[in-house]
């Protein structure tokens, strides 16, 4: 690990001694691409916004790219997110470059645990003590709204002269966050109290927030035993769902050995698709489909 920062050090300074800075005025990094989405909603053509989990790869066990980590001499912001990677490599690329300021958008948001299946038809809310902190955020469009204005106050921060620019787009971003939330709960409106099965728990915060509930096969990277599938069997037949939901960062293995026991169907729905308004729009959709 030191070697390769050492190669990467020197990477850089080669870099900055023959390579110009980005045209844009302000260079930033996420973690995610949904934050992509958000900061150039609100950064537009100021902004140069570049991602670090690639698609495809999953957030909790993603390791920095040699090319990404050369990137880091000439950005400005790192807009961190607290998925889990970043509690091993955040420190590590912020010494990289002690200029760039690494800023925390789930700050003032309060973390839900993530729900503490048994796999014996018994499950915790997803707000009770045991588990491990959920970091899937940005699937509340509520708590987006809230890192909107962090991302805002950094780019007016970093950039004066675009700042009434950053708070015109927040203006409008929060408009259509908030008639996103409206169309979501319309969608959604007869499926209160309902549930909903998926494997990996990447969707605690939007069934909080529209009065679901959320049953994840997987628990803190473990899938579950053979013996406890028949649990899940089970509960997906008690419960009549039609939908077991799928996420492209894992195998689907486990999800069709129920849905073939079930009779159900698998849909692929994916917590980090950039295209997030839509994407949530489509995942609303399914869920009530899959409640009626």
């Amino acid at each position: 690990m030191r070697k390769m920062l050492m190669i990467v050090k020197i990477a850089i300074t080669i870099l900055v001694a023959f390579v110009g800075i980005s045209e844009a005025a302000v260079n930033t990094y996420v973690s995610v691409l949904p934050q992509k989405y958000f900061v150039n909603a609100i950064g537009g053509e100021r902004v140069k916004v570049s991602v670090m989990v690639a698609p495809g790869a999953s957030p909790a066990t993603y390791e920095p790219k040699p090319k990404q980590m050369v990137d880091m001499s000439k950005t400005d912001i790192y807009f961190s997110i607290g998925v889990p990677f970043e509690k091993t490599w955040l420190k590590k690329l912020a010494a990289l470059n002690r200029n760039m300021a690494v800023v925390a958008t789930d700050e003032g948001i309060k973390k839900r645990t993530v729900e503490a299946h048994t796999h014996n038809d018994e499950h915790t809310d997803g707000n009770e003590h045991g588990g491990s902190k959920d970091p899937h955020i940005w699937l509340d469009p509520v708590n987006v709204i809230k890192q909107a204005e962090i991302i805002t106050e950094t780019l007016c921060r970093a950039d004066p002269d675009g700042c009434p620019i950053y708070k015109n787009n927040k203006a409008d971003f929060i408009k259509k966050t908030s008639l996103l939330h409206n169309q979501i709960q319309h969608t959604l409106s007869g499926a209160s109290g309902g549930s909903f099965m998926v494997f990996h728990p990447s969707w605690g915060y939007f069934a909080d927030r529209y009065g679901l509930n959320q049953i994840a096969v997987e628990l803190e990277g473990k899938e579950p035993k053979p013996s406890d599938l028949k649990d899940f069997v089970k509960l997906s037949k008690e419960l009549n769902l039609k939908t077991i939901f799928a996420q492209p960062q894992f195998s689907k293995k486990t999800v069709e050995l129920i849905a073939k026991e079930t009779g159900t169907k698998v849909a692929a729905v994916d917590p980090l698709a950039y295209d997030w308004a839509d994407n949530l729009i489509y995942v609303s959709e399914l869920i009530a489909d899959s409640l009626r």
